[in-house]
């Protein structure tokens, strides 16, 4: 195995062919990161290895609605965390941010964002939302999505059928994205060029057209990650580790 640098329009970045061939193509091909490990004044970067989790402090907050919902390091596998509803009451479950982390969508910036998720118990009986979204308490409240500012995806019709969402100030659009199968992982990623656009990609594929720029939200915005209970299963999301970078203007 070697890495190779590829550059493209103007941006180098690393990978190695035989455990990525796709690079060239996928949404991380512009991302910096070779670069950012030589000059870290290019941008932020976050990354969630699921090492370890403390339940009961920073940087993470898990808000309960119905007072249930917990997440914890999974003894299953190495590198998940699971956010379990713990309910099989609807819209009853954990709301779990990194709200130390925040990220803001300015002119001259880029930000990329991709995680891998599976449900289990099952995946068309969950309300979720995994993204970025603003300070909330209650992203998924009476299954609906009530961030005023965020991009990520959502499903919120207990069907496994995954909408990806962004919104500015609660002026937002929903696009296709794709349908979840029981504990079956899917990557889901996306990159932001600015304020002008945002491209969802799934399982390293873009997916769509864009999201313009009135929907590309303008504030901080933190990786949250909500599994709430449709009424009928108490569903588990397992998140595998998150990557989050920004370049600097």
């Amino acid at each position: 195995m070697s890495s190779r640098g590829h550059n493209q329009a103007g941006r180098v970045s690393v990978f190695d062919p035989a455990i990525n061939p796709t690079h060239p193509t996928n949404m991380w091909a512009t991302c910096p990161l070779g670069e950012y490990q030589h000059d870290p004044s290019i941008g932020v970067y976050l990354h969630e290895p699921w090492s370890r989790y403390e339940a009961s402090g920073a940087p993470y907050t898990v808000t309960q609605s119905g007072a249930v919902g917990t997440a914890a390091i999974s003894t299953a596998a190495s590198g998940v965390l699971e956010v379990d509803s713990g309910s099989t009451t609807v819209v009853q479950g954990a709301n779990l941010q990194h709200d130390q982390a925040g990220f803001v969508p300015v002119a001259g910036t880029e930000l990329w964002f991709e995680t891998l998720i599976k449900i289990v118990d099952t995946y068309d009986k969950c309300e979720l939302f995994v993204g970025l979204s603003e300070t909330d308490t209650a992203i998924i409240d009476t299954s609906s999505n009530a961030s005023e500012s965020h991009i990520g995806w959502q499903c919120v019709t207990d069907d496994g059928v995954l909408l990806f969402t962004s919104e500015k100030a609660t002026a937002g659009d929903t696009s296709a994205a794709v349908t979840i199968e029981e504990a079956t992982y899917v990557k889901l990623g996306f990159h932001v060029i600015g304020i002008t656009s945002v491209q969802q990609y799934v399982n390293g594929v873009a997916v769509g057209t864009a999201h313009a720029t009135a929907n590309v939200p303008i504030v901080a915005v933190y990786p949250s990650f909500v599994c709430q209970s449709g009424g009928t299963n108490d569903p588990i999301m397992h998140v595998r580790p998150y990557t989050v970078f920004q370049t600097h203007p």
